[in-house]
């Protein structure tokens, strides 16, 4: 009876070791997707105003 309960503990034991490990890994992949995110809007935000520069040099040109 005490093996099959020491095998449980190592088993919880391996399994909150486990959860535990997930859990930083989860941390560390939302703060990636986070600084991706920001990284995404900053540059959306440079072709946006690449995109209006661009337009407003295309209205400045003479038709031809």
């Amino acid at each position: 009876m005490s093996v099959s309960l020491d095998q449980l503990e190592r088993k919880v034991d391996q399994i909150l070791a486990v959860c535990s490990s997930l859990r930083s890994e989860n941390q560390i992949l939302r703060a990636h997707v986070a600084s991706l995110e920001a990284e995404n809007a900053a540059l959306t935000k440079k072709i946006d105003t690449a995109r209006e520069r661009l337009e407003a040099l295309m209205t400045r040109l003479p038709d031809e």
